[in-house]
């Protein structure tokens, strides 16, 4: 299984959230400190995402980030990714034997039973934890509470996604998740860079009040 990005705060792309290109903010929060992003545009035609994860994938690296992209194996492969991002259902097996164990492979979950069945990937996103704009069609917030009672069933390490924010984000790391994934917060915003260095000190300051990065 292949360790998290350090800081464990993965960054999704939404353009149609976005306030600015997405390689503007990729920069932005990369310089702030993030070092995990993912490319989610899934309306994009195939090579459109292809040449924008490539750009991607050179400026992360520029930073020592790692950069995955949502759904798209051959992309990943293509573009040299660190992993992709699978959606909830979708077996590991296929995309690992696609880009090697060496890959970072995630799964989405929407419930503790999802998160029990998960095999073969090296973390999973739970949402929503909180009300959130990018994720509507999922229901209702779980809350931390359901956070902390899936991560306990969960046999892989568990991101807290969907209305993360500087504000909550420590709550969710208190509830057991090895780490946070944001969308609106940081697309949506004026300032990505002061979103990522808030986030940053949340998150690192709440693993440190745990005692490290095991839940």
């Amino acid at each position: 299984m292949r360790g998290l990005p350090d800081p464990p705060i993965l960054v999704i792309t939404d353009s149609r959230q976005a306030r600015r290109p997405l390689e503007e903010i990729a920069a932005a929060v990369f310089a702030a400190g993030c070092r995990w992003l993912s490319l989610r545009e899934k309306d994009l035609a195939a090579a459109s995402r292809l040449d924008l994860l490539r750009r991607l994938v050179a400026l992360g690296r520029a930073h020592g980030a790692v950069v995955t992209v949502h759904e798209d194996v051959a992309a990943a492969r293509d573009a040299g990714a660190a992993g992709v991002h699978l959606p909830a259902g979708v077996a590991v097996g296929p995309a690992r034997d696609a880009l090697g164990v060496a890959a970072l492979i995630g799964c989405s979950a929407h419930s503790g039973a999802e998160l029990a069945a998960m095999r073969g990937a090296d973390y999973a996103t739970l949402s929503p934890i909180f009300a959130s704009a990018s994720k509507p069609d999922y229901g209702p917030p779980l809350g931390v509470g359901a956070l902390a009672a899936a991560i306990g069933v969960a046999p892989l390490p568990v991101l807290a996604l969907g209305g993360v924010a500087v504000a909550n984000a420590a709550s969710c790391i208190a509830a057991g998740a090895r780490g946070v994934a944001v969308m609106g917060a940081v697309m949506a915003a004026d300032k990505p860079a002061a979103v990522m260095t808030g986030l940053i000190k949340a998150v690192s300051a709440a693993l440190a009040a745990r005692g490290g990065t095991a839940p």
